[in-house]
């Protein structure tokens, strides 16, 4: 392993996507500690530190999450990258309903303009939760600096334009960087609020409020849950396909035989993030306007996250998200169009009849992986339920956190890698070698 930390700081054009990838996530942590203009910090602290107990907390920790921790500072990122997610997940249920917009999503010219769709809808988003989080605001005593009216444009103004440079700064870590840049904003904000979640837990010890047996037994439980999602991540079932001899322009091609990798989790942690940003949105908006009006009041105890009806949509949406964005990354009839149209074949399956197969290979998989992620994701509530766990430890030290940053360190490490292998190093194998293109 040290030797391969050597190997990486050596290749140069790794290096400097490192560099990047860091100075720009350091730049979105700076981004979360700026609070908006016309709030008063002390008084925003001040105010949740009253409120620790109180149902409230739930929803502000549940934000606080996939911001990291720039929500409850009042921050210039605090609505993260969560309307971008928001907005993709719309695109994409569109697609289903309207034809046009499917078929200009699989031109090739139409890619620039859903991605302009996309940057559009973000900024709507982000105008509706950021005008919510004014009147949120209002609500805190003594919190506000300005007027009313200012503070509701200049809110609305800056929080949106922070949205859209953290969406800018995930987009440059994706082109310049290393890693998907969305991904590694959610996974250092998780990071990130990992000492103070840790401090809140030996407080708590030391109060007597949890027993250190007990503490003892979920780590462990939560080390076991590191292992099956690491395993779970890299399981993969693959399917034998045969090409026959084929002969392109001069040269002919001999019969050779392959496979198609076919992972237990296809679409790894998306699911999550999206039913999380999908239900994020309604509860967000229904608990700040809830005092005002009776039936978002209503809806928003009856979604509480600590509740069983946000569990079991919470459950379904994963479970519907995981087979929905398998279909569209994994497409069986576009493979099998192209497995013909190379002349290839799998064993024991009829041309015609492969569609078919593939489909239902991807459906024996993708269910069994999308119940292991909801279950995986349930996981802080219960160890809330059952354990007395603060909310913060739990939501960083289980279920969506783990997958989060299992799964994003995971993608990562196998881009560095490629990379490496590409400069002649065997990655982050044992004896990897020295490469004269630094």
């Amino acid at each position: 392993m040290a030797n391969s930390l050597v190997e990486m700081y050596r290749i140069k054009d790794l290096r400097k996507k490192i560099f990047i990838t860091l100075g720009l996530l350091i730049v979105s942590r700076v981004g979360a500690v700026i609070p908006i203009p016309g709030i008063d910090p002390q008084v925003l602290k001040l105010y949740f530190l009253s409120q620790s107990n109180s149902s409230n907390i739930g929803l502000t920790e549940y934000l606080n999450f996939f911001s990291g921790g720039a929500f409850s500072n009042f921050s210039l990122f605090m609505l993260g990258v969560m309307p971008y997610i928001s907005t993709q997940i719309i695109l994409q249920l569109l697609m289903l309903v309207m034809p046009s917009l499917k078929k200009l999503a699989q031109d090739p010219s139409g890619h620039k303009k859903i991605q302009q769709y996309t940057r559009y809808g973000t900024i709507v988003v982000c105008l509706i939760q950021s005008y919510v989080i004014t009147i949120y605001a209002n609500s805190i005593p003594g919190v506000m600096t300005i007027g009313k009216v200012p503070f509701t444009l200049l809110a609305m103004l800056t929080v949106t334009a922070g949205s859209m440079l953290l969406i800018w700064i995930g987009n440059k870590i994706t082109q310049w960087g290393i890693g998907n840049g969305i991904s590694l904003l959610i996974f250092a904000g998780i990071v990130a609020r990992i000492p103070n979640a840790m401090s809140t837990l030996f407080k708590n010890v030391s109060a007597g409020i949890l027993n250190p047996i007990v503490v003892l037994v979920v780590f462990m439980m939560f080390l076991l849950v590191v292992a099956l999602v690491v395993y779970e991540e890299q399981g993969v079932r693959k399917i034998p396909v045969n090409y026959a001899k084929r002969v392109v322009g001069r040269k002919m091609y001999g019969a050779q035989s392959t496979y198609i990798p076919f992972k237990v989790n296809p679409s790894g942690v998306i699911p999550v993030i999206f039913a999380s940003a999908l239900l994020s949105f309604p509860l967000q908006i229904a608990t700040t306007l809830g005092p005002e009006i009776r039936w978002l009041a209503t809806f928003s105890n009856w979604l509480n996250p600590q509740g069983a009806p946000y569990l079991v949509i919470y459950t379904l949406l994963i479970i519907a998200f995981a087979f929905f964005y398998t279909q569209v990354s994994l497409n069986p009839v576009e493979m099998a169009k192209q497995i013909r149209e190379n002349g290839g074949s799998v064993p024991g399956v009829r041309s015609e009849k492969l569609e078919e197969y593939l489909t239902r290979i991807l459906n024996r998989i993708v269910l069994p992986g999308a119940v292991f992620l909801a279950f995986i994701a349930l996981i802080p509530t219960l160890v809330q339920k059952f354990f007395n766990f603060p909310s913060s430890v739990a939501m960083l030290f289980g279920g969506t956190s783990l997958l989060i940053l299992v799964g994003v360190d995971l993608d990562t490490m196998r881009q560095i890698e490629g990379v490496m292998k590409m400069h002649h190093y065997d990655g982050f194998n044992v004896g990897s070698k020295k490469s004269k293109h630094i």
